[in-house]
């Protein structure tokens, strides 16, 4: 008895070859925006001297009189950390940012928009300002607060959405603006009655990696594995999911259990991201539309790239605000938002032939 056949997207699953070609290049692409991000800087350090020192520090070349202790502690200590962060951040934004485009099927979707990244920030500036230790040894809180923070969040706008009789992507972009500008104003508030020195709270509000750390890095990791991992291993079924309701359930989709696991994941790789790096938006919005204008809107190719388009658009824009008004630093939020403010307004426009609710 030969097997149902639903759809051609049968033959599709058996024909398709994971874009290994596609992700070598994106890897090879962040290579270079990495050695790039890392010899830039107010002091230009030459290429061969930064690969020199990364040789030294693996034991894999002997320290040359030439390599100074200045340059040793620039690329190890300054540079080097963070943008190793900002590449796990961006390649968190940009795949959490494709799985929320893709479980409400819109391109406009994104963790800044839904009110995910304001609650995460919330319940990390909570943790910031109750003057207790957050860190230990290499466990830490913030990652545990932002998450709480950022799914109670999403948790409330997604309950907005079912009470008003429709969980399409509009009413539910309005309830996470209404959450996320709340939970700003309580943020507001906490730092209004804190301590008068807000500087460092401010700074990592508005997104930045100017204190990051090789522990920030191994901190972020083990989130990042799970919610990734998860969300990854559901690709094919999001690919299930831009079928109506029915259409997917037909074919063995449990989409609510899927919706929850997914919103799970994708808020726990968020969390850790935003705190570590602060509110750093338009990310998770312009990574996963550069892939499906490149590549189509298959998830198993576009969640992998997102990441990498992610991860190398934010160490670009980090090499960008600290070299731009050198040697004033700006704050990575604001080079993101010069960039994806028109980049949000483009794809607006370009949907506006369609309904804000599909593709």
């Amino acid at each position: 008895m030969k097997p149902t056949t639903y759809t051609n997207d049968q033959d599709l699953v058996l024909t398709y070859k994971y874009p290994w070609n596609k992700i070598t290049i994106g890897i090879v692409i962040i290579f270079i925006c990495a050695v790039i991000g890392v010899a830039i800087g107010s002091v230009y350090i030459p290429v061969t001297s930064v690969f020199l020192i990364l040789f030294s520090k693996l034991n894999l070349f002997n320290e040359s009189t030439e390599l100074t202790p200045a340059w040793h502690t620039i690329i190890w200590n300054i540079r080097l950390p963070r943008v190793v962060l900002a590449l796990l951040v961006g390649a968190s934004l940009g795949i959490s940012g494709a799985t929320y485009q893709g479980l409400f099927k819109n391109p406009l979707a994104d963790p800044y928009l839904i009110g995910v990244a304001s609650g995460a920030s919330l319940g990390a500036t909570i943790v910031f300002l109750s003057g207790i230790p957050f860190t230990y040894g290499y466990f830490s809180l913030l990652p545990v607060a932002s998450f709480c923070g950022g799914i109670i969040a999403v948790f409330i706008a997604y309950l907005i959405s079912i009470k008003s009789g429709n969980t399409h992507l509009s009413t539910l972009l309005l309830a996470g603006l209404a959450i996320g500008a709340f939970a700003t104003a309580i943020t507001g508030i906490l730092m209004l009655r804190s301590d008068p020195d807000l500087r460092p709270l401010l700074s990592w509000l508005m997104g930045g990696f100017i204190r990051a750390q090789w522990s920030h890095s191994i901190l972020i990791m083990p989130y990042m594995i799970i919610g990734v991992s998860f969300i990854l291993g559901y690709s094919r079924i999001l690919n299930t999911m831009q079928l109506e309701g029915y259409y997917a359930e037909s074919l063995g989709v449990n989409i609510e259990k899927t919706k929850r696991i997914l919103i799970v994941s994708a808020t726990l790789v968020t969390a850790a991201a935003v705190s570590f790096s602060g509110l750093i938006g338009f990310v998770g919005l312009i990574a996963p539309h550069i892939i499906r204008l490149l590549w189509g809107t298959d998830y198993r190719t576009l969640l992998p790239l997102s990441g990498l388009v992610g991860a190398a658009f934010l160490i670009l824009a980090d090499l960008a605000a600290r070299t731009i008004v050198s040697p004033i630093e700006l704050p990575v939020g604001i080079i993101t938002a010069l960039v994806g403010s028109p980049f949000f307004v483009y794809v607006l426009l370009k949907t506006k032939g369609s309904t804000i609710d599909g593709y």
